[in-house]
């Protein structure tokens, strides 16, 4: 009688835990899109690196030279929303280190970077030429982006959710069961970003040749499907 009792308390236990699985009966997946869109702004990335014997002499020849490229590229139409200066440094030149002699210093080096948003991507290469012919000598490079990114990024997200039931159909087809209702969606974070699609055909600016192809904006979703018999 007292191993009966046992195994009746045993089995009461164990029941109350084992119940809750019936709740994990769901398929969840991953559902991913990218919408190839034609961008219509680009922001480019330069600067202008100059040396003196002093610092300030260094720093003088750099914002002279920086004020020709700022007035140059407003003359060729960006607005002043679109221009921001950054990453401005000032250090020493030092030498002496090949010969193996104590370094010393021999005069300075001023750097200014900035960042210029081109609304036309038509005028892109005459910015360009206007920026390293008024003095910009360092070029970080060119990104292509979109003035408006929702419409396409709403688009990329409906086809990530359109992946994610595709997938579920496919899985609950495989195990021979069917899709419920959706019991839960997330969108995944570090999605969304423009990537470049480049294509072969170029649009030429008139004086720097450049190619803007496509980029592809990106979506990732997470559902929860429920499983019905």
């Amino acid at each position: 009688m007292r191993v009966l009792k046992t195994l009746l308390l045993s089995a009461a236990l164990v029941l109350p835990i084992a119940a809750p699985a019936l709740a994990d009966n769901v398929i969840t997946v991953t559902g991913e899109a990218t919408v190839q869109v034609t961008p219509d702004m680009a922001t480019i990335s330069l600067g202008v690196t100059t040396d003196g014997a002093s610092a300030a002499e260094a720093m003088a020849a750099n914002s002279k030279a920086l004020q020709a490229v700022i007035d140059r590229l407003k003359s060729a139409g960006i607005e002043d929303r679109d221009l921001q200066t950054s990453n401005l440094s000032l250090n020493p030149n030092w030498v002496g280190y090949e010969s193996g002699s104590t370094p010393k210093i021999a005069g300075y080096v001023a750097s200014n970077m900035l960042s210029v948003r081109v609304r036309a991507l038509e005028s892109l290469g005459s910015v360009l030429d206007a920026s390293i012919t008024d003095g910009a000598n360092t070029l970080n490079g060119i990104t292509f982006d979109l003035a408006s990114p929702r419409p396409a990024q709403d688009e990329a997200r409906k086809a990530a959710v359109a992946d994610a039931k595709t997938r579920a159909e496919l899985f609950a087809a495989a195990a021979g069961v069917k899709l419920g209702k959706v019991e839960a969606i997330s969108e995944n974070a570090g999605y969304g970003a423009p990537m470049p699609m480049f294509r072969d055909e170029a649009k030429a600016a008139s004086a720097v040749p450049v190619a803007s192809g496509q980029i592809g904006m990106s979506a990732a979703v997470t559902v929860t499907y429920e499983i019905v018999d």
